[in-house]
């Protein structure tokens, strides 16, 4: 990438969980992302519960020369922690490293698509917890 180019990282952010393996989809999300090659660094964090924290994972994003993080919160709605929380880790964020823009993006919501991964969800009927 050409030294007048902004590095753009994404920072994926969930809540966390005590079971490894609730945390493991947005490993696996972010995986699949580096594989697609769009963005050149991907981090993973997590609001609370388990490590890395948002702190931690912003900074990760800045030291591998992300000059522009997009902090994207893997919730399905703007409850407090995406409207309070994580605006408060952008603004400490922004406050750490002022030479980077590090911007929070909206939740997945009522996105289009998600219609059609609850019809999915729902053909699927019943799976163990934890099931794909």
């Amino acid at each position: 990438m050409p030294p007048d180019q902004p590095t753009t990282a994404v920072l994926l952010i969930a809540h966390g969980s005590r079971r490894p393996e609730a945390n493991d989809d947005l490993r696996q999300l972010s995986e699949i992302l580096r594989k697609k090659g769009l963005y050149p660094v991907i981090e993973t964090a997590y609001l609370e519960l388990s490590a890395p924290d948002i702190p931690a994972g912003g900074a990760r994003c800045v030291a591998e020369g992300a000059t522009r993080v997009k902090m994207l919160p893997y919730f399905l709605s703007a409850g407090a922690h995406v409207v309070e929380d994580l605006e408060r880790c952008r603004r400490e964020l922004t406050e750490r490293f002022p030479h980077v823009a590090f911007e929070l993006c909206p939740p997945l919501g009522v996105h289009p698509l998600m219609v059609e991964i609850v019809l999915d969800r729902l053909s699927q009927g019943s799976r163990p917890p934890g099931g794909s």
